[in-house]
């Protein structure tokens, strides 16, 4: 499925990086890394690359991988990208600074529990995850993210499923956003950063 949709010209979700992004980019420094999680066309680790991030990247769609690398090519940037499945991807092999996951929104809570607690094993002691993604009223603007309300993030949910960490940041609110054809209009969106303790 993913692979029909990146195989389309263009860039899916364009090329600039996600607003999410270049709010949190003090978190961006030279010589940080970061994993970042179903990264599709690349357009958030190239971005994260140009800020002197040193970025895994991985995507199960080798259509989207082969995109963000001619993405990285253009920019002058350097990125590990890997096709992955996200379901068997070796957590533990190496652990970052930064795990990064924006829009990743594709399992129900089976697969996100999973998820989540492989993102919080990628993390070093004292590292941040940081999430974007969207909130049910999403499913009333219809401009992106999965139709399944399941999917979905609320405040309560990503407390609870981050409460072994420090909750730096934990918001949801509404805004317009412009980010490729897969997601452009008003969103219902919702951020976090977590800290992963460093005991």
């Amino acid at each position: 499925m993913w692979n029909d949709r990146y195989a389309k010209p263009g860039y899916l979700f364009g090329t600039e990086p996600a607003q999410y992004l270049r709010g949190h980019k003090t978190y961006l420094r030279q010589g940080v890394t970061a994993l970042a999680v179903a990264d599709g066309e690349g357009r958030n680790s190239v971005f994260m690359a140009r800020q002197g991030v040193q970025v895994t990247a991985m995507d199960s769609a080798d259509v989207a991988v082969e995109k963000a690398q001619a993405l990285a090519k253009a920019a002058g940037v350097e990125v590990d990208f890997n096709v992955a499945d996200i379901g068997k991807w070796d957590w533990g092999a190496k652990a970052y600074d930064l795990v990064v996951g924006v829009f990743i929104q594709f399992v129900g809570p089976e697969g996100r529990a999973a998820q989540f607690e492989g993102m919080k094993i990628a993390v070093k002691p004292g590292g941040h995850i940081l999430l974007h993604g969207y909130t049910p009223k999403q499913l009333e603007f219809g401009t992106g993210g999965p139709p399944f309300v399941e999917n979905l993030y609320t405040e309560e949910m990503l407390r609870e499923a981050f409460s072994d960490f420090e909750i730096v940041e934990l918001h949801a609110y509404e805004r317009e956003i412009d980010e490729g054809a897969g997601h452009s209009g008003m969103s219902a969106l919702i951020d976090l950063v977590a800290r992963k303790p460093l005991g």
